[in-house]
């Protein structure tokens, strides 16, 4: 049979702004781009130029532990000299009480991304100029380039970049104390950072060269300046950075003529490898297959632009070095997924909600084998981790669904793959996570007795996705009963009950049964909510039982073995679309509870407060779909409409991605990560089952 093949550039995301006024300059400040580069490095910033975050950078390396993600680029300041004298910037920088001039932004004629790439396009008097980045795959390196389209005569362009080697989560007000050197041979110029002597671990050189066009470096003595990072004022953190630079890049240009620029911390030979032409044409076909590799209903569209998205979540790391050499060893290669960015690393739970959407319609079948396989070698005491932290080498397990999700993923997996292979593999292990869960395990989670229901909680810990913490306030602990969580034990108890009758015989799978009925009928019992026509969020919990109005409950008829009886399908639903739906997402708690908070903004506290009391998460329309689609399997038309307020999102916020939440009122402005994995997922996997075309 033959696979259909779409050219890439088959949806305009080009960004629309008013050109006219300064709100529509604002905009471009407030949205941002983003690129990775397989491994978790990655580039970002604002359309504008201007460096907003901590995590801006035009090259944040991944590195192996204990150094994580560093900001090795932070900037490149970029100026245009014409003939006559005039000097043009194309970015600029925001100072500490200084208010931020956008002057330059209007020669910005265009910002759009070309098949998930970044291309600016400016008008310079009467030079049309494109600037393009470009992360090649697995490659710690960024290629910047510059191209006359329009012109006569010829221009000077200056780029000169900025730098303050850290880790991409350090405050940005402590001290830049690391003395840089540099050694250049010929147009090769290597940035070092000296050593400390605490012994710290020592940061790689930044290396960089013109790879294109008659370029030179001029180092003129180095120098300090002082940046404002506006979110970084707004979300309450340090805001004032120091950046240093040696010099600048000098290139003279004419019509035709491409200027660029390479910075990397691989070795030489990697660098020079790849020709910053070649990079381009080899990175545009690798995402052509991976559109090609699809499904067909996503190769097209808004749904091509998330299969490039759902990419960079999608990474084999370069940080955990005895995990990768352990996997390699059985013959095995080593995957995970990036939750979010900027700030996030691999989490459990998000990365079985996503993988469906991330890697099973996306034709990536093979890489979600080494995604559940990678995580089977982490399983502890009946759980699998909650999260990696930046630039460590262990797991935390702080979590009672993630485990249970794995389950899930596990068996879509084998729906796309039919892998039986890594069934049979992994089956004692999801065996021996019924029996941790059935005499208990850590954070208090396990079987109660009396009921069959799973209960979990253990003071100071946040152990359900509603997880927000801030020092020892555990803001929505949900610790007792909660509903999701066993609506997802009931769903994990049916699936080991037919992959343990299919391996192992009858009798093997009785003990599960008898479980899983058991469960199903104390739930029904337990879980009904009479009074609010709805289900509880908690039952005997610390509290008593809590019927706060909630997404959790649709869990308990969305996944593939609904716990809830048939007749409760309709009034939970219908409670949940009538308080909590939005166009882009689901509140996360009932505008009616006294502790709703309709945004999310502010500093730490006042962000966390909000971060489940209200505030909308768009991962959630995949459980409400589904769960709508169980009560109205023939109505995809409907289905399809509660998605398709996010389309424009994808010009918004991070410039071709879903962000990870939003406020709870209009105008739903977009809050948290830029670009979050179980929100483009979701999406994604739902706009494939509504039959979206």
């Amino acid at each position: 049979m033959q696979t259909e093949t779409i050219e890439p550039q088959n949806w305009d995301l080009t960004v629309p702004w008013d050109k006219r006024d300064e709100a529509g300059k604002e905009l471009l400040v407030s949205r941002e781009w983003l690129l990775t580069n397989g491994t978790g490095g990655y580039a970002s910033g604002s359309l504008s130029g201007v460096v907003t975050r901590r995590y801006h950078g035009f090259l944040v390396a991944a590195l192996p532990a204990p150094l994580g993600r560093m900001v090795m680029l932070t900037q490149v300041s970029e100026e245009v000299r014409l003939a006559g004298g005039k000097v043009v910037r194309l970015a600029g920088q925001e100072y500490p009480g200084d208010p931020l001039k956008l002057d330059w932004v209007g020669t910005l004629a265009e910002f759009r991304l070309e098949s998930g790439l970044p291309v600016w396009v400016y008008q310079v008097g009467d030079f049309v100029l494109e600037k393009k980045i470009l992360l090649p795959h697995r490659q710690n390196t960024v290629h910047l380039t510059y191209r006359i389209l329009e012109g006569t005569g010829s221009v000077r362009l200056r780029l000169r970049p900025f730098m303050n080697f850290r880790p991409h989560e350090e405050p940005l007000d402590r001290p830049m104390n690391r003395p840089y050197r540099v050694v250049a041979s010929g147009d090769q110029v290597e940035i070092e950072s000296q050593s400390e002597s605490d012994g710290a671990e020592a940061c790689p050189a930044l290396r960089m060269f013109p790879a294109m066009g008659s370029g030179a470096l001029v180092l003129d003595g180095g120098s300090f300046r002082d940046i404002f990072y506006r979110v970084e004022f707004s979300r309450g953190y340090e805001a004032r950075g120091t950046v240093w630079t040696p010099g600048y890049f000098r290139f003279t240009l004419e019509e035709g003529q491409t200027a660029g620029l390479v910075a990397s911390t691989e070795a030489w030979d990697t660098i020079l490898a790849l020709h910053p032409e070649h990079a381009f044409e080899a990175e545009l076909e690798r995402r052509r297959r991976l559109l090609e590799a699809a499904t067909p209903e996503a190769r097209q569209g808004p749904a091509a632009q998330l299969v490039l998205a759902a990419d960079q979540f999608v990474i084999a790391p370069t940080t955990r070095i005895a995990d990768i050499a352990r996997a390699q060893a059985a013959g095995d290669e080593f995957r995970t997924v990036i939750a979010g960015y900027h700030w996030f690393t691999d989490w459990g739970r998000d990365t079985m909600i996503s993988l469906e959407g991330l890697t099973l319609v996306t034709g990536r079948v093979e890489e979600a084998g080494y995604i559940l396989r990678t995580f089977a070698q982490y399983i502890r005491d009946g759980l699998i981790p909650n999260m990696f932290p930046e630039g460590e080498r262990d797991g935390l397990y702080h979590t009672a669904d993630a485990t249970l999700w794995y389950f899930h993923a596990l068996h879509r997996y084998i729906q796309y793959s039919n892998d039986r292979r890594t069934l049979k593999i992994l089956l004692p292990k999801l065996v021996d996570i019924f029996e941790h869960h059935l005499r208990g395990t850590r954070f208090g989670i396990r079987v109660d007795p009396a009921d069959g229901l799973l209960t979990q909680g253990a003071e100071g810990y946040q152990l359900t996705w509603m997880d927000a913490k801030v020092g020892d306030w555990v803001v929505t602990p949900r610790r007792g009963k909660a509903v999701e969580i066993n609506a997802l034990w009931y769903n994990a108890l049916r699936l080991l009950e037919q992959w343990v009758q299919d391996e192992k015989g009858d009798s093997e799978a009785q003990p599960i049964r008898e479980q899983a009925e058991r469960v199903r009928s104390s739930f029904n019992q337990r879980f009904w909510y009479d009074a609010g026509q709805h289900l509880y969020d908690v039952v005997d919990g610390e509290q008593g039982d809590d019927a706060s109005l909630r997404p959790n409950q649709l869990l308990a008829f969305s996944l593939d073995h609904p716990v809830l009886e048939q007749q409760y399908w309709k009034p939970v639903f219908d409670a949940v679309r009538n308080k909590l739906l939005t166009p882009v997402g689901l509140r996360s708690l009932s505008p009616d509870a006294p502790d709703y908070r309709s945004h999310y903004d502010g500093d730490l506290r006042a962000r966390d407060a909000a971060y489940h009391q209200g505030t909308v998460w768009t991962w959630l329309l995949g459980p409400f779909v589904d769960a709508w689609l169980r009560l109205y399997p023939h109505d995809d038309a409907t289905a399809y409409r509660f998605l398709e307020g996010l389309i424009p999102h994808l010009k918004d916020a991070g410039v071709g991605s879903v962000s990870e939440v939003f406020d709870a009122e209009e105008p739903f402005t977009p809050r948290g990560c830029i670009a979050q994995a179980w929100s483009v997922a979701e999406l994604l996997r739902c706009l494939i089952k509504t039959g979206y075309r």
